[in-house]
C-alpha cells in the first residue's frame, strides 16, 4: 500500500472522477432563479426532510430523515443513526446504542468531547459520561419524539450553543406538537427480555390556536451477556400557542434511567476469557474470593471483573420558546431553559474492603447539574443580504464526589445510597458561559452566489472548589473574542452546487472529574500558567449534485487541531488517581468523504457512503514514563478509523417495506503509538415490516422486525472507555467492550 499523500487534500483524482459522473449531463442544464432554500429547524418543526443533502450550506452538512429514525429499533439513540453517514464512526456495546459507558462518536478524527451537541438550540453539552455541563440526547427525550438529526461534519453553524465544537455539530430537532389530534401507540418485545411502550397523545391544533403533546416511554431490557438491566423511564410534553404571527412555547423533559455495565476488557483477557466475559454478578462468592487473591477459571488478577457496576442518572430539562415575526424578513427566535441532573455511578471495589470479614465496598461518584441559559438569535433579511445575530449564555454549578459506602453481601445498590463511610473527594464548580454571534450572507449572481462571513466571540469562566481531598481549585477562562467563519456556495447548474468554507473554533476547559482540576494542587498550580485551550481550524472544500435518480456529495477537508490537552492516569480507573495534564501539540487532518444515493426502480434506493480520514500527531514533545521515552509524532490518532464505509440497500412497495446496512469500520488505535491495533470489522443489520393500514382500533399501524448484527459477528466495539495508554504491547489494558451479538425486535406501533 503506498504512502498517503503529503498535499492538504490526498485523493484528489478520486474526487474530481466522483464529481465528474455526479454531475454528468447536468452541466447543459439552464441556471437556476434562486437555490432549494435550506431546512431551517425552528419551534415549529417543518415538514419531514427525506434527503440527507442540505443544499444551500457553505460547510459539509447532512440529514438523518425522519424516515431513518422511524425503521431504527425503538429505543436506539439518535446518534447511532448517523453512523451511515460519512466521516461519522460510531460505537456502543449494546444493541441501542443508548448505554451511556460505551456510547461514542467521532467526526473526522474528533472525539465526543470535542463535538457540539444541541437539541431544539438547547446546549446538551459534550454527553460525556461524566458530564459537567449538558445530558445525553437519549435521556434528553425520548428517540420517538426526534424529527430529524443534522450533522455538519466540520464545524457548526456560528449559532451553534457550544463551547465543545472543535469538530463539529450535531443538531437534534424534535418532532412538536401536531396540528392532528391522535394518540401514538408503539410496543417493543425482543432479545434479552426487551420491553418498550411508547403512548403519546396530541391535542391538535385547538380553535383556540392552541397544540399540545404528551408521551411517556417505559424500556426494560436486560444485559446481553451477565447480570443486570438497562432501564429508563421518560416523559416529555410542549405546548405551543399562536399569538397572530407569533408562537409562544413551553416544554418539559423527565427521565430516569438505571444501567449495570458490561466490564471493560482487554486482549489478554479476551485470549483467557472470552468476549462473552463480564462481572461477576450474580455469583458474590467468587468476587469475593477474586477480592481475597483466589483467581479461578482463567482470572488472574483483580482488574479482570468485578461484582457489578451501574449507572444512575434522573433529569429535569424545561424552557420556554417565543417566535417574533415583527414585520416581513425579521424573525427573534428566544429560548429559556433550565436543567437539572443528579446522577450517580457504582463499582463494587476490591481495593477498599467494608469491614475485615467483607473485603469489597461499593464505589459511588455522585454527579449533581444544576444550569439555566438563554438562547436568542434575529434573523433579518435587507435586500440581497441577510444578516443574523444572537447570544448564548448560561451559569452551571456541577459537583461531584466519590465516596465509599459498606455492604455485607450482593444487595440491591440500583438506587441512590446514603451514608458512606468514606468520602475521599468532593469538588464544586461555578461556570459562566457567554457566547455572540454575527454573520451576514449576501446573495448574488441571481442568487447563484450565496457568500458568508462572521465571527463569534467567547468566554467560559470556571470557579472551582475543593472540599474533600487533595484536588486542584482555582480559577479558569478560556476566552476568544474573535473566532471567524467564512464561505460561499456556487450553483454551477440547478443540479450542481460547489461550496467551501473556513471556521476558527475553541475549546473550553472541563470542569469537573476529568480535565485541569483532576490534578493536585500544586500539578494545578504549576499548568496553569501555561495551559491554552484547544483550538481548531477546519477548512471544506466539496459539491452536491443531483442527476436523475441520483444525487450525493464530494468532500475534501483539512484541520488543524492546536494546544492538545493530554490527560494521563496514574492508576487503573477504579482506583481513580489524581492525573497529570499539559498541552502537548497538534493533530494534523486531511480526508475525503463522499456519500451517493441512488433511487432504483419499484421503490428500491440505494445509499453509500466512504471516508478516508488521517488524523495524525504532530508537534508533541517528547515525554518519559519510567525510562520509555514517549514520541507520538506521526503516530495516528486514537480511536480514528481511516476508512469508513457504508452501504444501504432499501425497498418499500405496496406497504412493504425493508432495508439492509452493512458498516466498514476500519483499524483503530488505543494507544499513542500505536502498537495495539484493534482489528478492523464489517458488521450487517437489517428491517423489515408491513404497514397495515386500519387494523382494529388502529386508523394507521404498522408491524416491524429488527434484527441488529444480522451475522452475529464478534467484534471490539467501544475503545477508550477507561481513556487511553501511551504503550500496552502486551494488551493488559482493560480500556474496550465487546459489541452486541445478533438480536431481534418485534415492534407494533399504530395511531388512534
Amino acid at each position: 500500500m503506498s504512502a498517503p499523500s503529503k498535499s492538504p487534500f490526498p485523493l484528489k483524482p478520486l474526487a474530481l472522477l466522483v464529481l465528474h459522473a455526479l454531475s454528468g449531463a447536468a452541466l447543459a442544464a439552464p441556471l437556476p432563479a434562486e437555490p432549494e432554500p435550506v431546512p431551517d429547524p425552528a419551534i415549529r418543526p417543518e415538514a419531514p426532510i427525506e434527503t440527507v443533502f442540505v443544499q444551500g450550506q457553505v460547510r459539509q452538512v447532512q440529514n438523518v430523515t425522519r424516515k431513518d429514525l422511524q425503521q431504527a429499533t425503538p429505543g436506539t439513540s439518535p446518534l447511532k443513526t448517523l453512523e451511515k453517514l460519512p466521516g461519522v464512526s460510531f460505537q456502543s456495546a449494546d444493541p441501542f446504542g443508548a448505554y451511556e459507558w460505551s456510547t461514542h462518536i467521532s467526526i473526522r478524527g474528533f472525539g465526543q468531547n470535542q463535538l457540539g451537541f444541541t437539541l431544539d438550540g438547547i446546549p446538551l453539552g459534550d454527553m460525556s459520561y461524566r458530564n459537567h455541563n449538558g445530558l445525553h440526547v437519549s435521556r434528553a427525550i425520548s428517540s420517538e419524539n426526534i424529527g430529524s438529526v443534522t450533522v455538519s461534519q466540520g464545524a457548526g453553524a456560528l449559532g451553534t450553543a457550544s463551547t465543545s465544537n472543535l469538530g463539529g455539530a450535531v443538531a437534534f430537532t424534535t418532532r412538536g406538537p401536531q396540528d392532528t389530534a391522535g394518540v401514538q401507540l408503539a410496543q417493543t418485545i425482543g432479545t434479552e427480555n426487551t420491553s418498550r411502550t411508547f403512548v403519546r397523545y396530541d391535542t391538535g391544533l385547538l380553535p383556540t390556536g392552541t397544540r399540545a403533546y404528551a408521551s411517556g416511554t417505559r424500556q426494560r431490557a436486560d444485559k446481553w451477556k451477565g447480570d443486570g438491566g438497562q432501564d429508563q423511564d421518560q416523559f416529555n410534553a410542549a405546548v405551543e400557542q399562536e399569538l397572530g404571527k407569533h408562537v409562544l412555547g413551553a416544554f418539559f423533559n423527565y427521565s430516569e434511567r438505571t444501567e449495570a455495565d458490561y466490564q471493560d476488557l482487554s486482549f489478554d483477557a479476551v485470549r483467557r476469557l472470552g468476549y462473552g466475559w463480564d462481572n461477576y454478578a450474580p455469583d458474590w462468592q467468587r468476587a469475593v474470593d477474586a477480592a481475597n487473591g483466589d483467581y479461578t477459571g482463567g482470572v488472574n488478577n483483580l482488574d479482570d471483573a468485578y461484582y457489578l457496576g451501574r449507572g444512575i442518572r434522573h433529569d429535569w430539562l424545561a424552557g420556554a420558546k417565543l417566535e417574533l415575526n415583527p414585520v416581513d424578513g425579521v424573525r427573534w427566535d428566544t429560548t429559556v431553559y433550565g436543567h437539572r441532573n443528579r446522577g450517580e455511578s457504582h463499582w463494587y471495589t476490591p481495593y477498599t474492603p467494608s469491614s475485615a470479614t467483607v473485603p469489597i465496598s461499593v464505589r459511588a461518584q455522585e454527579y449533581g447539574i444544576e444550569r439555566a441559559g438563554v438562547v436568542t438569535s434575529l434573523a433579518w433579511e435587507i435586500g440581497n443580504h441577510t444578516v443574523t445575530a444572537g447570544a448564548w449564555g448560561e451559569r452551571s454549578t456541577h459537583s461531584w464526589s466519590r465516596a465509599f459506602h459498606a455492604v455485607a453481601g450482593p444487595e440491591d445498590t440500583s438506587h441512590f445510597l446514603d451514608n458512606p463511610f468514606s468520602t475521599v473527594i468532593a469538588q464544586r464548580f461555578t461556570t459562566k458561559t457567554r457566547q455572540f454571534h454575527v454573520q451576514d450572507s449576501i446573495a448574488l449572481l441571481q442568487h447563484r452566489l450565496k457568500l458568508n462571513a462572521g465571527f463569534k466571540s467567547t468566554k467560559v469562566t470556571i470557579d472551582g472548589d475543593n472540599d474533600i481531598g487533595g484536588r486542584a481549585a482555582g480559577t479558569l477562562e478560556a476566552s476568544k473574542k474573535f473566532l471567524p467563519q467564512a464561505g460561499l456556495t456556487f450553483a454551477v447548474t440547478p443540479q450542481t452546487e460547489l461550496f467551501t468554507s473556513w471556521s476558527k473554533n475553541l475549546k473550553a476547559h472541563i470542569a469537573g472529574a476529568d480535565g485541569p482540576f483532576s490534578q493536585t494542587q500544586a500539578a494545578f498550580d504549576l499548568s496553569k500558567p501555561a495551559l491554552k485551550p484547544e483550538t481548531s481550524t477546519t477548512v471544506d472544500l466539496g459539491v452536491r449534485a443531483r442527476n436523475g435518480n441520483v444525487q450525493g456529495s464530494v468532500a475534501l477537508y483539512a484541520a488543524d487541531f492546536r494546544n492538545r490537552q493530554l490527560t494521563v492516569a496514574t492508576c487503573t480507573g477504579i482506583v481513580g488517581c489524581p492525573t497529570t495534564l499539559a498541552n502537548v501539540g497538534k493533530v494534523e487532518t486531511r480526508g475525503l468523504e463522499a456519500a451517493l444515493d441512488w433511487k432504483l426502480a419499484r421503490g428500491g434506493r440505494w445509499f453509500n457512503s466512504f471516508t478516508y480520514n488521517r488524523s495524525e500527531y504532530k508537534d508533541a514533545p517528547v515525554y518519559y514514563e519510567g525510562a520509555a521515552a514517549i514520541d507520538v509524532n506521526g503516530k495516528r490518532v486514537v480511536d480514528a478509523p481511516r476508512v469508513l464505509f457504508n452501504t444501504e440497500l432499501s425497498f418499500e412497495h405496496a406497504g412493504w417495506f425493508a432495508r439492509v446496512d452493512t458498516k466498514y469500520t476500519g483499524k483503530r488505535y488505543y494507544t499513542y503509538l500505536n502498537d495495539s491495533p484493534v482489528p478492523s470489522y464489517w458488521i450487517a443489520n437489517a428491517v423489515a415490516g408491513y404497514r397495515l393500514g386500519a387494523a382494529g382500533p388502529f386508523r394507521e399501524a404498522t408491524l416491524q422486525l429488527n434484527v441488529a448484527n444480522l451475522f452475529d459477528k464478534k467484534y471490539f466495539a467501544t475503545i477508550g472507555t477507561n481513556g487511553f495508554a501511551s504503550a500496552d504491547p502486551a494488551g493488559t489494558f482493560a480500556t474496550m467492550l465487546a459489541g452486541a451479538p445478533r438480536a431481534a425486535f418485534l415492534s407494533l406501533s399504530g395511531k388512534l
